[in-house]
């Protein structure tokens, strides 16, 4: 039967820390405390004093001064693992937490989750080949040493770490070693735990190897459980909910979120905020629950980066120079059709095509799999579509032999229409106005991943006024341009409307227009 011994590195909140281990220790599992020296010895002495009597918590036998991203991180969680093996011979399971983590699940249902596969839950992915690092220094952290904490002393950091490059002094990794990296919040069994303390015992030259490399709590644990454990025994996947923001600081969770945290596919979460009191008490009381059952939803990640991200894209930052590397030629005119829903937008230039014989090319900016000509590798991928994106469609101009080109781009795609507004080009713009029911609006978010079948109804009902003050922001944008070619075809509007936005935006006879206005399947869904 499965008993968790959980690993609580904590610094701060002592209140929190003892209510954090009573309501773990209520529910049959044990904890081993480590809490930072750095910290108040008169927080530790309360602690120590309210959880004295409580068989099932142990305390790291030494205190380490903790740093982020020194090696002191890595030494204080050895410490409480030394704790948790020797005072708990029937923990099944070391679970590393923060002060900061809570439940997401009951008790009983974590136990029945580590029950079903006998396996380490641990995120170790290839050093080398994965982009599990975003942002800074890389092979640097492991070749070179670190005495210095970046954050806390960032001039001396980097004047070491250029002195070692100036001179030559690189090392090399343990050569029986395969680096691996990944998070610290690992969930590992009694087996792997001890061979782990094991070999760190004794492979003094692996330890001092890692004393110095830069933030070693992400690669020590995660590089030796892959050396000593089969790889079909782990799964590279961390029990815990985390997720960061642009600028690399973990989103910090608060009252509100409850529902959201639920429907995740993971054990607990961190960071609660210490003002989520709600939350806390909420999640608290979850714990011992028994026969609770958890709809999964977990498009979390998802989510939060649609409702944090709005604003990101053409709002921050001026044009960058290799969007302005040529232009679409003068005398020539673009027309970009804009529309939320793509199949509108689609079948009108269907028609277009069909009864223009203009040139007219789908969602290139969004789809892949839109249909283009063979152009020398530059409409391979979206990525190269949108960093060449007036390259590309001078060329679509120079391909077709015409000086009048009918584009789908989404309405979201702001920066990409202002960018053509500024070429040398003419562009008119045809804004096509929709209903959005809360069914589409709701098969949207599932299209598109913020949504799943198993979304809670509460989850939908808080998500969709977001997306629904998105289309219409995205739509106001778009009149803020204040282009005197700005065209609108209406749903609800009458086709003889509709054909004289569609005479002015295609400069086509209102005979023609009328023609492509009477398509009678264009708004429907």
């Amino acid at each position: 039967m499965t008993q968790i011994a959980f690993i609580l590195l904590c610094h701060k909140d002592p209140e929190g820390v003892i209510a954090q281990t009573l309501r773990l220790t209520a529910a049959g599992d044990c904890v081993a405390i480590h809490f930072d020296a750095r910290s108040s010895m008169a927080d530790f002495a309360r602690i120590r004093e309210a959880l004295a009597a409580n068989p099932q918590v142990a305390f790291a036998r030494r205190r380490i001064r903790c740093g982020w991203g020194e090696w002191s991180l890595v030494a204080a969680t050895l410490e409480g693992l030394k704790a948790a093996v020797a005072a708990f011979p029937g923990a099944t399971h070391f679970y590393m937490l923060s002060g900061d983590c809570m439940p997401i699940k009951t008790a009983e249902y974590i136990r029945g989750r580590l029950d079903r596969e006998n396996v380490d839950h641990i995120e170790s992915f290839d050093f080398y080949g994965s982009d599990w690092i975003k942002t800074g220094i890389k092979e640097e952290r492991l070749i070179y040493r670190h005495w210095f904490n970046e954050r806390k002393r960032k001039g001396l950091f980097y004047r070491s770490l250029e002195l070692q490059r100036r001179f030559g002094l690189a090392r090399k990794v343990p050569e029986d070693l395969a680096m691996r990296i990944g998070s610290q919040w690992w969930c590992l069994r009694r087996r792997t735990v001890e061979a782990v303390l094991d070999f760190a015992a004794r492979r003094r030259d692996v330890t001092r190897f890692f004393a110095t490399t830069w933030i070693p709590d992400e690669t020590f644990f995660q590089t030796l459980v892959a050396h000593l454990v089969p790889e079909r025994e782990i799964r590279s996947r961390t029990l815990t909910f985390l997720m960061f923001t642009d600028y690399g600081m973990p989103v910090t969770f608060y009252d509100d979120h409850h529902d959201l945290l639920l429907s995740q596919e993971y054990l607990f979460a961190r960071k609660i905020s210490p003002d989520a009191k709600a939350l806390k008490d909420r999640l608290g009381a979850l714990y011992a629950e028994t026969g609770r059952r958890f709809t999964i939803s977990d498009e979390g990640r998802r989510q939060f980066a649609y409702l944090t991200a709005r604003g990101r894209e053409g709002r921050r930052f001026a044009q960058r120079v290799w969007e302005a590397e040529t232009s679409l030629g003068r005398g020539r005119t673009l027309m970009v059709v804009t529309c939320k829903k793509w199949h509108v937008a689609k079948r009108l230039v269907e028609r277009v095509r069909g009864v223009t014989g203009i040139p007219a090319v789908d969602y290139l900016f969004d789809e892949r799999e839109t249909a283009l000509p063979d152009l020398g590798g530059i409409q391979t991928t979206l990525e190269k579509r949108m960093r060449h994106r007036r390259a590309l469609v001078r060329m679509l101009f120079e391909h077709w032999g015409t000086d009048r080109l009918v584009l789908c781009v989404d309405p979201g795609s702001f920066e990409l229409i202002q960018d053509f507004r500024q070429d040398r080009a003419r562009m008119r713009l045809l804004e096509i106005d929709c209903a959005f029911t809360d069914d589409y609006l709701v098969g949207h978010a599932r299209r598109v991943g913020l949504a799943g079948p198993e979304t809670p109804v509460a989850a939908m009902e808080k998500l969709l006024p977001t997306i629904r003050h998105d289309v219409k922001f995205e739509s106001d944008r778009l009149r803020e341009l204040d282009l005197a070619g700005h065209f609108h075809l209406r749903q609800g509007a009458s086709r003889e409307e509709n054909a004289e936005a569609l005479a002015g935006f295609l400069d086509i006879a209102l005979d023609t227009a009328r023609e492509i206005a009477a398509t009678d399947y264009l708004f429907v869904d």
